[in-house]
């Protein structure tokens, strides 16, 4: 450390074996406390960055930088937070309006041996989107599926396959996913830009997948047992007073809103308010039901465990525990650019990107690497997002390119790592690991490799100004 003469410490260059510190005691919490003591990763983030802290203050970094770094980089999430309070009371609504359960109720009836693949892909991702949860999709829908398909005789590791990839796709296109609204938070770019963003490569992965999950069940055999879609059925229509294709309204109004490029907070509140009305006018709930649901979630008990799973969640105290984590997980990054970490780590390879392409490629692998050696999909995000987003500048992207990128591999690939978090609850919810559904995960598997392709040829690179890749081509000729 150099001493300037009015014996001020002055900051010094942060060496790569600072950085690697840092990184390898968040490895080392996070196994010990998220692997083995089975601890959320809450503390674990918050002792990693007390580390970075004395780390940056041995080289010199003041203490009010490294504290205003953190609060700066959680202040550009603001938006994003009151979002997540926003959609833990939209969820508690469509609970009570009985919105998503005539989703499960209409899809379950839609299946068929020769479709139940493709189909039931769609509907997991149609239950995604509407909880804003991969998580409650699979945990819900998925677990029914595992037990009908197998009926058919497909195998198990193919069904929990499609469950990932179509719980997945309606999470990753949910304004009410917090992955979703963290991406847009870490590449600070509009949810709803983030949303559409995301069309150019995960669309195109799930329709690829979408074809051959339909030419396998072309050749299915064996006969459909209906009993348990049957008796979820019977256990909706038996627990809420009324259920209607009227009750979907609220999925199709944050649909339009999305579409039209609404903001966000006015898009939320729109479903929240119809999802209310809904509920008081044909669930007979009252106004201070609808008050506690939005706070506190929805509570009941339906005598079927996989409906209870479904029914049981939403209020803005149910988004708490994931605000938490963003704001450390946030914070963990501002402070890590701060002390210099990202030019010690990355500085000599960032330089050498050129191209769109080569920033998406290093941008995904890095992603993919947080995956697997941190184990959180939100450090998967933010980390490679904190650390490449002046190099997107720099080349002239749009911010929604980054948010995209980000989510085409930190999310995708979160339950494809058997000890993530999402692999372990895939695991835990699904009877296999990764190693055994992962082949199967098509669109999951696809999605990056697709990301990678269409960016080397120039497909869905969006600029900053507005235009593309291929426009810009068209132009210099």
């Amino acid at each position: 450390m150099n001493i300037e003469k009015n014996n001020e410490i002055k900051p010094t260059a942060a060496k790569w074996y600072h950085a690697v510190f840092v990184v390898v005691c968040m490895l080392a919490l996070m196994v010990v406390g998220v692997g083995l003591w089975g601890q959320d990763p809450h503390i674990m983030i918050f002792l990693t960055i007390i580390i970075e802290m004395i780390i940056g203050l041995l080289c010199g970094r003041k203490w009010k930088d490294l504290i205003g770094a953190f609060v700066g980089q959680v202040s550009q999430c603001i938006e994003a937070i009151f979002i997540l309070c926003l959609v833990g009371m939209l969820i508690g609504a469509m609970v009570w309006s009985g919105t998503i359960a005539s989703i499960v109720y209409y899809g379950l009836h839609m299946l068929t041996p020769k479709t139940f693949l493709p189909v039931g892909a769609l509907i997991l991702a149609v239950v995604g989107l509407a909880t804003g949860s991969s998580w409650t999709a699979i945990g819900t829908v998925g677990v029914a599926f595992m037990a009908v398909g197998q009926g058919l005789g497909i195998s198990p590791a193919v069904i929990a396959g499609l469950c990932i990839s179509g719980g997945y796709l309606g999470d990753k296109f949910s304004p009410l996913s917090d992955s979703t609204n963290l991406a847009a938070a870490t590449a600070q770019t509009p949810l709803f830009r983030h949303v559409r963003a995301m069309a150019t490569t995960t669309f195109p992965s799930f329709a690829i997948a979408l074809v051959i999950w339909t030419v396998m069940g072309l050749f299915a055999d064996g006969t459909y047992d209906t009993s348990l879609p049957d008796e979820i059925c019977n256990t909706i229509m038996g627990y809420y007073d009324y259920i209607s294709p009227v009750l979907l309204l609220p999925v199709v109004i944050i649909i339009i809103v999305c579409v039209l490029q609404v903001p966000a907070e006015a898009g939320l509140a729109a479903g929240i308010f119809s999802s209310l009305i809904l509920a008081m006018i044909f669930q007979g709930a009252s106004l201070n039901d609808c008050i506690t649901a939005m706070h506190f979630g929805y509570e009941g008990e339906s005598g079927n465990e996989i409906v209870d799973y479904l029914i049981n969640r939403g209020g803005m105290d149910s988004m708490m525990w994931t605000i938490n984590l963003i704001i450390l997980a946030v914070g963990f990054g501002g402070i890590f650019v701060e002390c210099g970490f990202v030019e010690a780590l990355f500085g000599s390879l960032i330089k050498k990107v050129r191209t769109p392409s080569q920033l998406v490629l290093l941008t995904l692998v890095s992603s993919i690497f947080c995956d697997f050696l941190l184990a959180d999909q939100y450090l998967a995000i933010v980390i490679p997002g904190t650390m490449y987003k002046e190099k997107y500048d720099e080349l002239g992207l749009d911010r929604s390119f980054l948010s995209r990128t980000l989510e085409d591999a930190g999310t995708l690939w979160s339950p494809l790592c058997p000890w993530n978090a999402c692999g372990v609850y895939c695991t835990a919810t699904l009877g296999m690991g990764p190693l055994v559904y992962g082949p199967w995960a098509f669109m999951n598997l696809i999605n990056p490799i697709y990301a990678v392709v269409t960016s080397y040829l120039g497909i869905g690179v969006k600029y900053a100004d507005g235009t593309s890749a291929w426009s810009r081509q068209k132009s210099e000729k």
